[in-house]
């Protein structure tokens, strides 16, 4: 890096300058070639569409649909998710595939949004 006059802490943040400006370059360009897409996943808040977003995995958004509202209502926030009681959860999801592992995902990314986030889903990654 002393060659080019550039610190290395200098060459780390143009990197992820670079690497901003090629997302926004890509999402502007499928923004112009998908200009109406929409999220089959039905949430009515960041926290319902992260939670529908795990069941989704090897799943129809169709029956993550059908799981959800009674899903949401039995635990509306993230504490609720972190609280909850394992078997009922895996009850909750069974119907979406690999129920254990994603109820035990959910059940931690509660407790995570509790303990990291004060129970809110952040604005970023």
């Amino acid at each position: 890096m002393a060659r080019t006059g550039i610190t290395p802490s200098q060459a780390r943040r143009e990197s992820k300058r670079a690497r901003r400006e090629r997302a926004a370059e890509i999402l502007a360009r499928l923004r112009r070639e998908f200009p109406r897409t929409r999220i089959a996943l039905d949430f009515q808040s960041p926290l319902q569409l992260l939670m529908a977003t795990v069941l989704a995995a090897q799943c129809t958004d169709q029956k993550v649909n059908e799981v959800t509202p009674p899903l949401f209502r039995r635990y509306p926030t993230a504490r609720d998710f972190a609280a909850a009681d394992l078997a009922e959860l895996e009850e909750m999801v069974r119907q979406t595939g690999f129920y254990r592992n994603k109820a035990r995902a959910l059940k931690n990314l509660g407790m995570t949004l509790v303990a990291e986030h004060g129970g809110e889903v952040p604005d970023a990654m």
